[in-house]
């Protein structure tokens, strides 16, 4: 009984100085080279969109969150605060967040507090909070918008 491949499958052996060597072809390892290169380059541009998504929702939640505590400092002293750094001085923040898209906590673009007959505070400050940077979000809208 015969064991192995059936006569018609055989592959000669490579011996040395038989004229064929056991390797890849010049064609194969192209075709190999560029498939990784194409799955490469698919996974870079998808990290990139990651980081930057990342970093947009990082942006939603500190402007969440500094939104929050400027009217909980209204709420419990009755005006806004003169600025980002009055949270930081009456313990509401623990230090004003960087903007994660600029990098840098000096950006932040408050908007002052309109002072009106029905207003209850008598001294102005801010009431809402804006990112500075410049560009444009994945979804279309401004930072500045956010």
């Amino acid at each position: 009984m015969r064991t192995g491949n059936p006569p018609g499958l055989r592959r000669p052996p490579c011996r040395p100085g038989s004229g064929r060597s056991a390797g890849f072809t010049l064609i194969e390892l192209i075709v190999v080279c560029a498939i990784i290169g194409i799955l490469s380059a698919a996974a870079v541009g998808n990290y990139r969109r990651g980081i930057v998504k990342a970093k947009e929702a990082a942006l939603s939640q500190d402007l969440y969150t500094m939104r929050t505590l400027i009217n909980q400092y209204f709420a419990d002293k009755g005006k806004y605060p003169s600025d980002l750094n009055a949270l930081v001085e009456d313990h509401y923040l623990q230090a004003v967040p960087k903007d994660p898209i600029t990098e840098s906590a000096d950006t932040w673009v408050t908007v002052a507090a309109e002072m009106d007959e029905s207003d209850i505070s008598t001294e102005p400050g801010i009431a809402d909070v804006r990112s500075g940077a410049q560009g444009t979000a994945l979804d279309g809208r401004a930072y500045a918008e956010y």
